[in-house]
Order: C-alpha cells, then sequence, then structure tokens
C-alpha cells in the first residue's frame, strides 16, 4: 500500500501543477522519489493514527456533512504530511493537497480492497485477511458451530417486483437461491396490516407488536403530539410502548445486531438505529456505524465520491424524465438528490459494512435494513428503470454477504425480506386538483385556496365538492379570518392513508358528533372520486365503513364474503380496518384513497407516484425469502407443532404460540406473524431461547 501510494503521489506531483516535490532549483530523481516515499509514509501514518480521533469527535455531525467533511480533512493531513517530510520539499496549494489525497485514498481503496460493495479478487483476499485477524485474536478458537442468522430487509420491494426483476436477469443472486431442483431459498409473500409502512411493520417484526400505530403520522389527542414514525422520538416511544406490551426486549436481544433500523429490536450493536438517535453524549450509540466505517479514509473517500456521482445522476434522471414528458411526475428538486444519495451510497455502504463486521465476530442475529430502493421508488416508480438499476445495486450486496459467510467464524443463514410494497399511480392533487387537506376544508366550509381551482382535472373534485356543499366555494370565504370559528381539523397523510382528526374535542370523534359540527363532511369525502372508504367510529353500531352513494356497513358485519366497500381491496380487508378501529390512537376519520384493481393503482395524498401506507395494491404483499434448511414460513398446524416439538422440547408455550401462527394452507398475515416466524427460525440456528427483558435505558426511553 505504501509502494502505492509513492507512485500514485509521482504521477500526480507530474499532472497538476500546484503540487510539487522537489525544491525550487531542482532535485535528482532518486531525491524526488525519496521526497514521495516519505510523504506518503507520514501520510499513511496521520491517516491511520489522526483519521480515526477526527472521525470519533465528528460522530455527532449528520451523515451528509461528514461525507462532504472527508475531502477536505483529508486533503488536511496530506498538507501537515508535507510539512512533517523530512526532506522539507512537498508542496502543494490547499485546493490541489485535497484533489491528491482523495485520489491516493481512491486508489489504495481500489488496490488494497477495502471493504466495499463490489465483488472482486481484491475484496476476496481481503476477506480471507480479516479472517484469518479474527481466529489470531480469538487464540485459534474455533467459532460456534451453530448457525447464525442475518435477516437483511429489502426495504420496498414487493413480492411480485422482486419476481418481475428476478425475472428480468436484474437479480441473479436472487435467481441463482431459487434456482429450480437446487434451490437454496423459498419465497413466500405475507400480508401486511392496514398501514402497510416501515414503522408498523418493522416495529411488528423486531418488537412482536405493532398495536395502537395507525398510519405513518397520526395525531394523539391525549398528549396533543404529533406522532411520526421516522422521528427519533417518536420512534423511541414506540418502541417503549412494544417493549412494555410484549414484556421482552425484542427479536434481537441474544448478541443481536441492528443496523439501519427504525428500531433496536434489543441489540446491543447498533449503527443507524433512530429510535436511539435522540439521545446524547457518549451513550448515544446511534452513529455507531459511522466510525466503523469512515476509520478508514479509504472508505470514507469512495463512498463520498460515489455519494457525488449519485448526485449528478439523479439530476440527469430527473431531467430527462421531465424531457420526455413521463406520466405520473413529481418534483425531485431541492435537497432530494441529497436524500437519494444517502439513501443508495451512505446508508448502503455503512449497513453492509456494518453487517460484515456483525458475521466476522460471529455475532448470533443481524437485522438490517437497506433503504435504497423504497427512497428511489417513491419518487421514480416502483417498476421503473431507476428503481430497477437500485435492485441491481441490492442484489451484489445479497452475493457480497453470501461470500462473507464462506469466511465467518460460524454457518450462516440468510434471510431476506420486505417489510411492505409500493403501489404505482400518480398523486391525489395531480389527479383532481386539490389535496385531501383542501377537500376536508371545503367539506366543513372552510376556504379552500383559489390556486387549487387551476390544477388540470381540478373540475371533476369542484363539481364533488359543490354537489356536496350544494353551493360554491366563494372567494370571500378565502378571506375571512381565524376569529371566532373552532379548531380548524388536521389532516395527516401516509401514503394513499389520510387521517383527519379535530384536536380540540378530547376524544374521538363519533359520526354523529362530526355530523352535528359538519354536516356535508363525511359525504363530501365518501363520494369523491378519489376516495374508496372511510372509517368513523358511530355511537349505534361501533366502528363504521362508509363509501359512496350512502353506503353503511358496521366493520363487525364485514368479511371477505360480504366486502362492502372493501370489495375492490381483496382478502383479509375486512380484519385489518376492524383492527385498526380497536386502537386508542386512530383518527377521528381513516381515508382510504381509491384503488383500481386492473392497474394496481392508487392515489397517494403525499407527492409520491409510488406510495404505500394504506389498503390498495402491492403495498401490502411483501416477501419472505428463506433458506429451505429453515421451517416453511406458513404450512399445517402439524408441521409447526412437530418442529416446535423437536427444537424446544417440553416449551409447550412456544409451540402452542406458533401452533396458533398459520393454519392448514393459510396466509401469512401481518408484522406481528413474522416476528413469530423469525423467532422461530431462530429457535432452529441455535437451539431454544428465552426472550430477554429490555435494558433500563429502553425502559425510560
Amino acid at each position: 500500500m505504501w509502494a502505492v501510494s509513492t507512485v500514485t503521489m509521482l504521477v500526480l506531483a507530474g499532472l497538476l501543477p500546484d503540487f510539487r516535490l522537489q525544491s525550487d532549483s531542482g532535485d535528482s530523481a532518486t531525491r524526488i522519489a525519496v521526497t514521495a516515499a516519505a510523504g506518503a509514509g507520514v501520510f499513511g501514518l496521520l491517516s491511520s493514527l489522526v483519521w480515526p480521533l477526527l472521525v470519533r469527535a465528528l460522530l455527532l455531525v449528520p451523515a451528509l456533512v461528514l461525507g462532504l467533511l472527508v475531502f477536505f480533512l483529508n486533503g488536511s493531513l496530506l498538507l501537515i504530511a508535507l510539512r512533517l517530510n523530512p526532506s522539507g520539499h512537498g508542496e502543494a496549494a490547499p485546493e490541489t493537497a485535497v484533489v491528491v489525497a482523495a485520489v491516493m485514498s481512491a486508489v489504495a481503496s481500489a488496490t488494497g480492497g477495502a471493504l466495499a460493495v463490489r465483488d472482486d479478487d481484491a475484496y476476496r483476499r481481503r476477506l480471507y485477511r480479516l479472517a484469518d485477524r479474527r481466529r489470531r485474536r480469538s487464540g485459534g478458537q474455533p467459532g460456534p458451530s451453530t448457525h447464525g442468522a442475518v435477516f437483511l430487509q429489502l426495504d420496498g420491494v414487493g413480492h411480485d417486483v422482486l419476481r418481475e426483476a428476478i425475472g428480468k436477469g436484474l437479480m441473479p443472486t436472487a435467481a441463482r437461491w431459487l434456482g429450480g431442483t437446487r434451490s437454496t431459498h423459498r419465497l413466500t409473500p405475507w400480508r401486511t396490516d392496514w398501514s402497510s409502512q416501515t414503522g408498523a411493520s418493522q416495529l411488528g417484526i423486531l418488537h412482536g407488536t405493532n398495536h395502537d400505530v395507525p398510519a405513518f403520522r397520526w395525531y394523539e389527542k391525549d398528549t396533543q403530539e404529533v406522532m411520526v414514525c421516522n422521528r427519533p422520538t417518536s420512534a423511541a416511544e414506540l418502541q417503549r410502548r412494544a417493549v412494555a406490551r410484549t414484556g421482552d426486549g425484542g427479536l434481537l436481544t441474544v448478541d443481536g445486531a441492528s443496523r439501519g433500523n427504525l428500531f433496536s429490536g434489543g441489540a446491543d450493536e447498533l449503527a443507524l438505529v433512530l429510535s436511539v438517535a435522540a439521545r446524547r453524549g457518549r451513550d448515544n450509540r446511534s452513529r455507531a456505524g459511522y466510525f466503523a466505517y469512515f476509520s478508514d479514509p479509504a472508505n470514507a473517500v469512495r463512498t463520498a465520491m460515489s455519494f457525488v456521482a449519485e448526485v449528478f445522476r439523479e439530476t440527469g434522471q430527473s431531467i430527462w424524465a421531465r424531457i420526455e414528458q413521463r406520466r405520473p411526475r413529481v418534483k425531485r428538486g431541492g435537497l432530494y438528490p441529497f436524500i437519494r444519495a444517502f439513501a443508495t451510497v451512505v446508508e448502503r455502504d455503512v449497513v453492509v459494512a456494518a453487517v460484515i463486521g456483525d458475521m466476522l465476530a460471529g455475532r448470533n442475529a443481524v437485522y438490517a435494513d437497506l433503504v435504497a430502493y423504497d427512497e428511489v421508488a417513491h419518487h421514480s416508480g416502483p417498476r421503473s428503470r431507476d428503481a430497477e438499476k437500485i435492485l441491481e445495486r441490492l442484489d451484489r450486496s445479497l452475493a457480497l454477504i453470501e461470500k462473507v459467510a464462506e469466511h465467518a467464524p460460524r454457518p450462516y443463514r440468510i434471510v431476506v425480506l420486505s417489510d411492505h410494497g409500493q403501489s404505482p399511480g400518480e398523486t391525489f392533487l395531480t389527479r383532481y386538483g386539490l389535496s385531501l387537506g383542501n377537500l376536508v376544508r371545503a367539506g366543513c366550509g372552510l376556504p379552500v385556496p383559489r390556486r387549487a381551482r387551476h390544477t388540470h382535472s381540478g373540475a371533476e373534485a369542484r363539481t364533488a365538492v359543490r354537489a356536496a356543499l350544494r353551493r360554491p366555494v366563494e372567494e370571500r370565504e378565502e378571506r375571512r379570518g381565524p376569529s371566532g370559528r373552532r379548531s380548524e381539523p388536521l389532516v395527516l397523510a401516509s401514503g394513499n392513508l389520510g387521517l383527519v382528526s379535530f384536536p380540540d374535542v378530547p376524544h374521538r370523534m363519533s359520526r354523529e358528533e362530526i355530523d352535528r359540527r359538519h354536516p356535508a363532511l363525511l359525504s363530501t369525502l365518501a363520494n369523491h372520486p378519489g376516495v374508496g372508504f372511510l372509517l368513523v367510529r358511530s355511537e349505534g353500531h361501533g366502528g363504521l365503513v362508509l363509501g359512496a352513494h350512502g353506503v353503511e356497513v358496521p366493520v363487525d358485519r364485514l368479511d371477505d364474503e360480504h366486502p362492502g366497500p372493501l370489495a375492490d381491496f381483496g382478502p383479509g380487508a375486512a380484519d385489518a380496518v376492524r383492527r385498526t378501529h380497536s386502537f386508542l390512537h386512530a383518527a377521528d376519520i381513516m381515508v382510504n384513497s381509491w384503488y383500481d384493481p386492473a392497474e394496481g393503482e392508487v392515489l397517494a395524498f403525499e407527492e409520491q407516484i409510488g406510495s404505500h401506507g394504506g389498503l390498495g395494491g402491492a403495498q401490502g404483499r411483501p416477501f419472505l425469502l428463506s433458506p429451505v434448511a429453515l421451517s416453511t414460513p406458513v404450512g399445517t398446524d402439524t408441521e409447526l407443532a412437530g418442529t416446535d416439538t423437536e427444537l424446544a422440547g417440553t416449551d409447550t408455550e412456544l409451540a402452542d404460540s406458533d401452533t396458533e401462527l398459520v393454519g392448514a394452507d393459510a396466509e401469512l398475515v401481518g408484522a406481528e406473524r413474522v416476528h413469530d416466524v423469525l423467532r422461530r427460525w431462530l429457535r432452529e440456528c441455535d437451539g431454544p431461547q428465552v426472550p430477554l427483558p429490555a435494558r433500563p435505558d429502553e425502559q425510560a426511553a
């Protein structure tokens, strides 16, 4: 590595006029070579000693900022190295030092095979060295003979999207796992709850319950706060509630690691875990994974360069989409290119590197979330070429992790799963010319901004509003001030699921109370062509599902044979709605968008052309890709009971819980049931385990 850096420095000195390795009067070739060798040696020494200290000091800096600082910090180390060079002849302009340091680190990375999301001979040699180093540190002691488990979550990848990607040859690793009679894995779809989004699914998968999580964001009247699943304080509170409800710390309490997730799962090893991101000081471990990855400047420079390239790639793809006038389309400017680059480059590199470290350390269970596809599909579409490119990269990550398993100190079983899918379709605002919030305002007789009238297709929405109100939306209403008016409704969106709450009413309002306050509101919403159905509480019937043309069905009377307004939403919709109705924090009005079963399209209440969060289409059909060596996720009661009897012996409580999981030929329904399956697989890998209680810091979070 030192020789490579020396040669690189000599080449750059010949190419860059502001970078010199000789004195003004000139030096011999030998003297220049010695200067380069000394400079490269000092730079390497500083990188090894000083760089980890700099990264540790910057752990609380946002990752996007840290990625940009990489170049300047590396250049500063090179300037110091030139000053400390014994020959005293090295010199470089500050901006040139940044370039030279970046190129030297990139070349070192390419030739040395530092951790990267790729598959080449250099990386294979790197794995052998790391594995040998681990064995020496352990004194030659063999690793555990039992299997460890790696759970890789491909965020937002639906079952059908995965199958199509395999069929197109985009994911050769997954295709090989599923290939013919020699397949090593099986593919199983499962069905989400009504709230088909990462917060509800991952909380259920990692902690065994997602009770009282009605959406991605919702208003809680008892605390007067808006809960948002990807907000650190909300994630910490949701995890605390789940631990209190189940009584154990989570899926990963036994020597587990949680990487890139919203929740910890009870793991001790954490990196990029949102539920601990709100903690401060030395106890904050949410950015610990950054240190392990960015402590190597070669990793840092390569990731930073890839980050910049991804920003330009997204910008170009966005411009090309506008040139081709693709429909549907949403705005992709502002900070989005940087957010996408973080999800597809920084988060991927750090999480994959952390998983590799966990496997080489022989940890028992690892759960990691790769969010790249979900982020891109929201803005480019679930089946767009942009999203397909991301699937190709994710498959390379699977291949890399599979290769690492060959060098790990214990055997591993790799399970790939998703938390939800995505359903395509244009936005509610694009199609009808006003947002759900403005439709609710119109139904309440509140002013609606005039610009809603000028968006294309707005006439259809205005007609529906006026028909419900029996009067036009007057311009004078738009100028009316807030004085003397009761609290306005709070409208929140989670994909194609909308939640309407009245903050000034301390309890969940009934249908009768809503009608007395706003007589036109429920009919305005239920009869709008972009709305599929509503869920409200009725004083006489309990939960009540409202549809167009005055259809009203109590939730207790809904089932798959008599679905009422839920007919287009497929089997299980009635159970999902009925369960959400039982939640304490269900909104006053739950609004699910229209769904076209023929095209699989929904209408997002957010600015997304690939969305998830409610009922309708591929968003509610994720997958499990599991080794055939593990028991089937779903099967007959006899098979499951037999499996657990063999594994758990007299632990009849565990056997009973899994027997209740599914019946004969049943479908796997709900994130909580997926948790049961993963816990069963951990028992199969490592023998019976007793869930551990949560740590005191998690209980108090």
